[in-house]
């Protein structure tokens, strides 16, 4: 194999063959936190979750729910001007928002997501 065709190949593998991330919103930068300190309220006023959307909303997209591995929480995205209709179940997702009590269950009011 030529020299030229194994360092394209090598940048190719480096740089993921051109594959970029997708943000909708603003793009997600505050500090990350878990779903078990969420629901245990040792979290800022801002912050960061990473984690699998495993369900979303069937008709308009306006909110989903995230499993980080130590929880699953809902995350609303009305507020933030996107949805997710566009976002493949399973896909990793990086969304950043803001803690917010709705009844007597906790959620994410997103701000932002990557995936």
């Amino acid at each position: 194999m030529s020299r030229s065709l194994l360092l394209a190949l090598l940048i190719l593998a480096v740089t993921g063959c051109g594959q970029t991330e997708k943000i909708l919103g603003e793009a997600p930068q505050d500090p990350h936190s878990t779903v078990s300190a969420i629901r245990a309220g040792h979290v800022p006023a801002n912050l960061t979750l990473e984690g699998t959307m495993i369900e979303k909303c069937p008709q308009a997209g306006c909110w989903f729910r995230v499993d980080d591995g130590t929880g699953v929480i809902k995350v609303d995205t009305k507020s933030a001007g996107f949805v997710v209709t566009s976002v493949p179940l399973n896909a990793k997702v990086k969304v950043a928002g803001k803690i917010h009590q709705v009844d007597d269950d906790v959620q994410i009011e997103a701000t932002g997501l990557s995936y």
